[in-house]
């Protein structure tokens, strides 16, 4: 690989050929802000190269300031990074943006993680020198995303991950000049767009343009609501995450002390959301053996390969995408879903709750959860069975706000009998780890036979797209893992064509899973941050006394006593969907 020296701030350093500047800069501790350029696991995120020209620097040589994000270093280059014609550009570009943005940083959801209020304190603005139009959007808000197009500042990270790491095409630039702004086809609202609430786009917003549709207000009210019996459930990928939110170190498992501080917010109930992620395994389990039993029979309508149905944003996805393909998806709910609906039937007729009584909440990493618990066919007489989903961030902002030290707390366990948990239950945060727990059930369901070996290997990893052939006993068994939409399409036009090989396709819509869903806490493209989170999922596994989903006492009770056997009448009434076509034909009037 060619090496190239330049000289930087007088600095020496030798990068290879085709280096940007920036990441020259990068390597030697250098730093030049950012604000369109955006890198998450090795994928620049921008669409608009050098656009923002906060990252300008002064190269010896050339009359204009370069934008170091997309200059290339060359042999011999000389670059300031500091001198004072580079802060006066740089100043002047922040004061140019800050004169169209809106001045509410106190009561603004990204105050205190907003990359422009940040260079704004660094670079000590205080006065706009600029006046002129302001931008007047009108604010959108959704069950799941609040979309605020005056404070958005064209750095377009949104779109670029919303088409190109996720393929969904929702939004893009429309108009040119001042009246410039990121909008979806025809400007027309996210519900009704191919939007799939997955949170991405949140994820990477610098600012307060795109933000969460906090419902914490709502919980609170639930709580101090005496007539209401609260129940709360903590989705797996929580608590490998919740712990940065309070200065912890990536990766730290905090499950005891968030059971603790969920009950100190006052939760009648605290359970996992790992119970039904056992239970998910069962139902999908079940129907990925009756499939292939089918297959391996002879039947050739048999629907394969059979794709995973927890993420709700993927559920979305194929929705709109894919509606020809949505009858091979398991029709088991998510985990979510299913533990409201077991929450306000078996466990709610337990403790002689009415279902109206009972609020169900949940703590997830996906902002997509947020529409999923409004869907209309998870209400029972318009009562839903998840009323209210927060995400990891919102419950951390509410631990705060309630005056709780979260790392000085004692660690207690979760309530039973929705609290009980295995370790496959554990990784479904992390890629892979849905269908490694189907497989340790499946294993034995079909065997009779103790699994040889409890870690399928072949199914981790962070690579987008994944196989492994799984030996059942003589029975291979072809196995497909994607992570990220635009990997997911692959995988799906694959089946459209007709060539793929696979019986089983996991599918999530996140960088990593859900450990690096939109609602967790935000890593501005940190890898290591990602890859800490990972690891530590399948440490807990590793700690749990019992891995395999099946032999959840739990599980095994609920079926004995309330829903009879997995894919069984009362299952599929409780525990089971179906899909829609959401795909939408746009007509446009020429006359």
């Amino acid at each position: 690989m060619d090496q190239i020296k330049l000289n930087i701030d007088n600095r020496e350093v030798v990068v290879a050929k085709g280096t940007t500047i920036l990441k020259a800069a990068q390597k030697i501790g250098i730093d030049i802000p950012t604000l369109c350029f955006f890198e998450l696991k090795g994928m620049n995120i921008h669409n608009n190269p050098g656009g923002c020209r906060i990252c300008v620097v002064e190269v010896e040589g050339r009359r204009n300031l370069a934008p170091a994000c997309v200059t290339e270093c060359t042999e011999g280059m000389v670059v300031k990074t500091n001198s004072m014609r580079v802060l006066n550009a740089r100043r002047t570009v922040l004061e140019l943006i800050l004169s169209d943005h809106p001045a509410d940083c106190l009561k603004c959801a990204k105050n205190g993680n907003c990359e422009l209020q940040d260079l704004a304190i660094k670079f000590g603005i205080r006065e706009i020198p600029f006046e002129g139009e302001q931008s007047n959007y009108q604010v959108e808000v959704t069950p799941s995303i609040i979309r605020d197009m005056n404070k958005c500042i064209m750095c377009r990270r949104c779109e670029m991950m919303c088409n190109v790491f996720q393929t969904v095409g929702a939004l893009s630039a429309i108009e040119r000049g001042f009246p410039a702004v990121i909008s979806t086809a025809f400007n027309q609202e996210l519900k009704d767009s191919p939007c799939t609430f997955c949170g991405q786009c949140v994820a990477v917003c610098p600012v307060g343009a795109l933000v969460e549709a906090d419902h914490t207000a709502k919980v609170v009210r639930a709580i101090a609501d005496e007539r209401k019996t609260v129940v709360v459930q903590v989705a797996p990928a929580v608590r490998v995450a919740l712990g940065e939110e309070f200065g912890m170190k990536p990766g730290s498992i905090v499950t005891g002390q968030l059971t603790t501080a969920l009950r100190q917010l006052g939760f009648d109930y605290v359970f996992d959301t790992d119970w039904s992620a056992d239970l998910t395994i069962m139902e999908e389990g079940t129907e990925l053996i009756g499939r292939l039993t089918r297959f391996l029979n002879g039947d050739k309508d048999v629907k394969l390969p059979l794709l995973t149905s927890c993420c709700p944003a993927w559920v979305n996805f194929f929705e709109h995408q894919f509606p020809n393909l949505r009858e091979i998806p398991s029709t088991a709910k998510s985990p979510q879903q299913m533990f409201g609906a077991i929450a306000k039937s078996y466990f709610a007729d337990k403790i002689g709750v009415k279902r109206e009584d009972m609020v169900v909440v949940s703590v997830m990493p996906c902002l997509a959860k947020k529409y999923e618990c409004g869907r209309d066919e998870f209400k029972v007489n318009g009562n839903p069975d998840v009323d209210y989903s927060i995400s990891t961030r919102e419950l951390a902002h509410l631990i705060k706000s309630a005056n709780i030290d979260f790392r000085a707390l004692p660690e207690t366990d979760f309530d039973s009998p929705l609290g009980e948990s295995t370790g496959a239950a554990v990784i479904f945060g992390a890629t892979g780890g849905v269908i490694e727990a189907a497989c340790r059930t499946a294993y034995e369901v079909i065997t009779k036979k103790p699994l040889p070996k409890i870690d399928f290997h072949e199914l981790r990893g962070l690579e987008g797209i994944r196989s492994a052939t799984i030996d059942i006993d003589g029975i291979k068994i072809n196995i497909g893992i994607a992570h990220g939409l635009s990997n997911a399409r692959k995988l799906l036009e694959q089946i459209e064509r007709g060539e793929s090989q696979y019986h089983a396709i996991e599918v999530m819509a996140c960088p990593g899973g859900c450990i690096d869903g939109g609602g967790q806490p935000l890593h501005h493209g940190n890898s290591d941050i990602i890859k800490a989170r990972w690891e530590a999922t399948y440490e807990a596994d590793k700690n749990m006394p019992i891995r395999k989903s099946h032999e959840n006492p739990s599980i095994q009770a609920i079926y004995k006593e309330f829903l009879g056997e997995p894919c069984g009448e009362k299952s599929h009434e409780l525990l089971h969907t179906h899909y829609f076509d959401r795909k939408k034909t746009v007509e446009i009037d020429l006359d």
